[in-house]
């Protein structure tokens, strides 16, 4: 096989990332950035932004984040009251 086959083979491969369609279970206690990624309807950019900002709370497994279904449920509270703040 020529580079030329081997690159076109490899630009062919369809590339794997987290389906935000896929169904998440209904309650856990953690859950992982893409699946609060699909939770938040949000972008990997803009959860790890809030994470850093310490608008979402998020804790360490190992090398992995997780974050709590606590901390979404008072980031959604959070974005509630400084939308109704605004509204007002």
């Amino acid at each position: 096989m020529s580079r030329r086959d081997a690159a076109r083979q490899e630009a062919e491969r369809p590339v794997t990332r987290p389906n935000p369609l896929r169904p998440i279970p209904a309650r856990k206690a953690l859950y992982r950035i893409p699946e609060a990624m699909a939770l938040l309807s949000m972008s990997r950019t803009v959860i790890y932004e809030q994470i850093r900002a310490g608008r979402l709370r998020a804790v360490k497994q190992g090398r992995a984040r997780r974050v709590s279904a606590s901390a979404i449920a008072e980031y959604v509270e959070l974005l509630e009251r400084e939308s109704a703040k605004g509204a007002a």
